[in-house]
């Protein structure tokens, strides 16, 4: 990381450590209003860090962006600022001026007569508007003309427009791969996330005693804890991978390779991460479930590991007249 980078991640840092601590988000997630939680992110500047400074941004790259983006994952952000930058350096690229408030990503499923609909927006509950793919370019929808319905996460939401607010949102002829999107930004906030269940399940180990001795000193926990640390940080070393570029727009195969590993990750660590806790690490009361149940929810986020296994599979078979290697070398590179 650079100075500037430093900068910008020791201010949001220091940003959440006041505005949402997990008291913050067990009320956001109960109901409770995340515009006081927005209003100070925004203020701030970081949902425009993506944009060139000449549009009032901070011209960061994707991959300056992924400590930001990691940090979102490690404080279990309820609010989708990572994906608010992305769109509103697309939205900026398209000569359009983002509009105010948080924006989450979606997909618009094939239409009826009457509605648009997206499934299972991530934190569609608590954004402002929904940047939503589909077939001829994107469409801005704001989330207040929505009806919403239950997805699996408490924060997420599939949201329905009838026709009249369809016809009124803001259609851009702009080609959005938007699984691409959800996937890269999904892997680096499970990088955070994942690092944030380790560093909380090697404190219990050290702090919760057994038989006169802390439960850490027990080979059979020491060995779960180092299953669990080789998963967080090669899931982080990928999730790198899958920031790696010059601008804010990611690579296919850096994704595959992110999304895949920290998938991976995230079903291992949140499985010997309570194997450790006990049943206590279930519990609403106890802070851990606020991070393994989001472990779960962004493994599917832009597809699991399965789904960017095939992408990278039909990579190695289109690239058969080379060797593997130099795809794997090409790919995984972040000198």
């Amino acid at each position: 990381m650079n100075d500037t980078t430093d900068q910008f991640t020791d201010a949001l840092r220091d940003l959440l450590n006041d505005q949402c601590t997990l008291r913050h988000v067990r009320d956001i997630e109960a109901g409770g209003p995340a515009s006081s939680l927005w209003d100070a992110l925004e203020s701030s500047g970081f949902a425009d860090a993506l944009l060139p400074e000449s549009q009032g941004g901070a011209g960061l790259s994707l991959a300056d962006a992924f400590p930001l983006f990691e940090l979102c994952g490690s404080f279990a952000l309820p609010v989708p600022l990572a994906e608010t930058m992305v769109a509103r350096a697309l939205l900026a690229a398209a000569d359009v001026k983002p509009p105010q408030g948080s924006i989450a990503l979606g997909r618009l499923l094939p239409q009826d007569d009457r509605n648009a609909v997206c499934e299972r927006v991530a934190c569609g509950r608590t954004a402002d508007w929904v940047l939503a793919a589909q077939a001829d370019g994107c469409v801005l929808l704001p989330t207040g003309s929505a009806t919403m319905s239950d997805a699996v996460f408490v924060l997420d939401a599939t949201l329905v427009w009838n026709t009249a607010a369809r016809e009124e949102a803001l259609s851009l002829p702009v080609a959005f791969n938007v699984r691409l999107y959800q996937a890269c930004l999904a892997a680096a906030q499970l990088s955070g996330a994942l690092m944030a269940v380790f560093d909380r399940t090697l404190q219990y180990a050290n702090d919760r005693n057994q038989f006169g001795r802390p439960i850490g000193k027990f080979q059979a926990i020491q060995h779960q804890l180092a299953v669990i640390s080789e998963h967080v940080f090669a899931a982080r070393m990928a999730a790198q991978i899958g920031c790696r570029a010059d601008g804010w727009q990611p690579d296919l195969l850096r994704v595959a390779v992110a999304k895949a590993r920290t998938g991976e990750a995230a079903l291992e660590v949140a499985s010997l991460s309570h194997s450790i806790h006990g049943a206590i690490g279930f519990t609403e009361e106890f802070d851990l479930q606020l991070f393994t149940r989001r472990l779960h929810a962004w493994r599917q986020v832009g597809g699991s590991e399965s789904y960017w296994h095939d992408v990278l599979g039909n990579a190695l078979l289109d690239a058969r007249g080379s060797l593997a290697l130099d795809l794997i070398r090409t790919t995984t590179d972040i000198a």
